[in-house]
């Protein structure tokens, strides 16, 4: 009898529990400021994707410019041209992980503060809900649900004015 006592109070309290489950995903495709921000990330990505390819074009001509020199060329003009090709894609690659860099920071210092938006409205519709916890709803870690545990998303997209 003592045991149910004591243990009365942790099922009630276990009952009080709400936990919600948010789509981030679906929410973050439907803001109008990510569409923005996939056009900004993707106008900047095709200038680094042109540029690369203007590089790639000056390696493959001093390629071809190395495969055709003669038999007869001189040690240093053939040292000089294959040291200037090596440089060349050492540049090459320094320039691709730079911009693989500034892409990744645009993406982020962009999607930032649309993230932070979305994390305010779920936090308020966590406290107008009366929810205890709000988790990401990803398929891959959650396997099932049911009550009291229920999917938010539509009340944080209504929240956000999104439809």
């Amino acid at each position: 009898m003592l045991v149910a006592a004591l243990l009365l109070p942790m099922f009630a309290s276990a009952q009080s529990v709400k936990i919600g489950l948010v789509d981030m995903q679906s929410i973050l495709t439907l803001m109008p400021e990510t569409k923005a921000a996939q056009t900004q990330i993707a106008d900047v990505s095709k200038k680094y994707e042109d540029e690369y390819a203007k590089l790639n074009e000056e390696m493959q001509r001093m390629y071809e410019q190395i495969q055709q020199m003669s038999e007869d060329e001189p040690a240093a003009i053939k040292e000089r041209k294959t040291r200037d090709f090596a440089d060349k894609q050492q540049k090459i690659q320094q320039f691709l992980q730079t911009a693989d860099q500034d892409i990744q920071k645009l993406q982020s210092d962009l999607m930032a503060p649309i993230v932070a938006k979305i994390h305010t409205a779920v936090e308020s519709v966590g406290k107008e809900g009366g929810y205890t916890l709000i988790q990401p709803l990803d398929q891959q870690l959650v396997l099932y649900y049911q009550e009291p545990c229920s999917d938010i998303t539509s009340l944080v997209k209504a929240k956000l004015g999104l439809q």
